[in-house]
């Protein structure tokens, strides 16, 4: 049978179960820390390159898919920093948005000088992120090899469908935007899907469209204080009760998961490097 164009493979409980970062070595808190950084590094850099965010979210779905299971990329081997340029270059080259190798490591090199993904309040000085010819010829093969491996790894199957569409769909079919508010709902949901992609639980490969769709919309409604049907809507779009609960309390961690990185690496880089990684658990407290 032919797979949905709207559905997206699954991650299976034995690939949630461990990843090759853990079969290496590295804690799964760490590995978390890094992964969560490494997402919120590729939308910074999708964004400096003015990428349409659904071309970002393909990335951060491809990058998050290349970690997982025990056959999955490793920490040890490859960098969050690596991986995340090279998702980003082998989505846009399937994209009408393609980005040369030059850009996204200049986009990387310019990130890299910043002290956090936070807009500075002064730009860096140009020569901080200057790239020398030799320098970018080094960091231009390991980005070719890191899509290499990517590749390889998910068996160059990079299809992602996201829910964004679906969205604005499931919002038509309800009506809502027959309400004044109806913009501020469909914001908050979009909001609330641009969220999910940053999410530890890895809610896009563990959830289809629909359902992410669906609980954006819950959720958005919620705060908007826009009537829904009294019946179970959500059911209608493929969702059950358990799943929806599953997912509105998973959209609502994140904030708090990322208030807790902020102050568990306060004053600390978060290891983007193999060799930051190895420095990082020489020192034995695995980032807490």
């Amino acid at each position: 049978m032919q797979p949905s164009p709207l559905a997206n493979p699954l991650a299976t409980v034995v690939q949630l179960e461990t990843s090759g970062s853990q079969l290496d070595g590295v804690p799964q808190d760490l590995e978390n820390s890094i992964r969560f950084a490494g997402a919120q590094l590729t939308q910074a850099a999708g964004m400096l390159l003015r990428l349409p965010q659904e071309v970002i979210a393909q990335a951060l779905v491809v990058f998050m898919r290349f970690w997982i299971g025990g056959d999955g990329g490793s920490l040890a081997e490859f960098g969050a920093e690596q991986v995340s340029a090279a998702s980003l270059y082998t989505t846009t080259k399937l994209s009408a948005w393609p980005k040369s190798p030059r850009s996204i490591i200049n986009a990387y090199a310019y990130l890299a000088t910043l002290p956090s993904l936070s807009p500075p309040p002064e730009q860096p000085k140009p020569d901080s992120y200057y790239v020398s010819e030799g320098t970018y010829q080094t960091r231009r093969t390991t980005l070719f090899q890191a899509e290499q491996r990517i590749l390889q790894t998910l068996g160059f199957h990079l299809h992602v469908s996201l829910p964004y569409t679906l969205c604005i769909t499931y919002l038509q079919a309800l009506d809502i935007f027959s309400h004044p508010r109806a913009a501020e709902l469909a914001k908050r949901a979009v909001a609330y899907l641009n969220t999910a992609l940053l999410s530890p639980q890895l809610l896009y490969l563990t959830h289809q469209p629909s359902s992410l769709a669906t609980a954006a919309i819950y959720l958005a409604a919620k705060e908007t204080g826009i009537k829904m049907p009294d019946v179970e809507w959500w059911e209608v779009f493929d969702t059950d009760r358990e799943e929806l609960g599953f997912l509105v309390v998973g959209l609502l961690s994140v904030e708090s998961f990322a208030e807790e990185e902020r102050a568990k690496w306060e004053g600390r880089s978060i290891p983007m490097t193999v060799e930051e990684l190895e420095a990082e658990m020489k020192r034995g407290d695995g980032g807490n």
